[in-house]
């Protein structure tokens, strides 16, 4: 497999909406990346508070989302690994499978503050250039990387983009309430939303 500059955008995408979408869109551009792998979690560890929909929705709505779009996607290697989605792991596997492809870690600013609560994220800041989306004066100032994961400061990537504030637990609520999710998401992953009753239930 050819190297190149690759993205890894994680997530338990339980539904994944236009805000992973522009993220994803606006690290490609500016980091300019050959190709965004979209990894949505298998058994999503730190989400252990409500239930996530089943593996398999959550993989075809990224399928959907990112259909038509050359340079993004969708992988199963965290379902099919099984158990806990560790995403040092995942970083880990993708070193090996891909040799010499150069790995950028996506995050949004709030899982950046959580970084150091994952699985080993001394390794993730090894194994990955860690980019994270921030509007301009919002960037953490160097001091403050190295708190929270040593080494950080060297190994992160900025990413300019619009603030979006679409979260994925409103889009289960509008859902369950029978509500539109038009433009909170792609078309696409509306109608499958609703063809298969998710979150109907919650």
């Amino acid at each position: 497999m050819a190297a190149v500059r690759l993205g890894i955008l994680g997530g338990t995408f339980d539904p994944v909406h236009l805000g992973h979408l522009v993220l994803a869109e606006q690290a490609r551009e500016q980091l300019d990346l050959g190709r965004v792998l979209w990894v949505p979690a298998g058994e999503p560890w730190r989400k252990p508070e409500r239930p996530v929909s089943a593996a398999e929705h959550r993989l075809t709505m990224v399928r959907l989302a990112t259909d038509g779009h050359e340079a993004f996607e969708a992988s199963a290697m965290e379902i099919e690994r099984g158990g806990p989605s560790y995403s040092a792991e995942t970083l880990g596997a993708l070193r090996e499978q891909r040799p010499g492809s150069e790995l950028f870690f996506i995050l949004g600013a709030d899982a950046l503050q959580d970084l150091p609560n994952w699985r080993e994220p001394e390794r993730i800041v090894q194994l990955a250039t860690v980019v994270v989306a921030a509007r301009e004066g919002e960037r953490a100032p160097p001091g403050e990387l190295e708190g929270l994961v040593p080494g950080l400061s060297k190994r992160v990537a900025w990413v300019e983009m619009p603030r979006i504030d679409i979260s994925a637990s409103d889009l289960r609520r509008r859902a369950a309430e029978g509500r539109s999710l038009r433009y909170l998401v792609p078309a696409a992953v509306e109608a499958y939303i609703r063809e298969h009753g998710l979150y109907r239930g919650s």
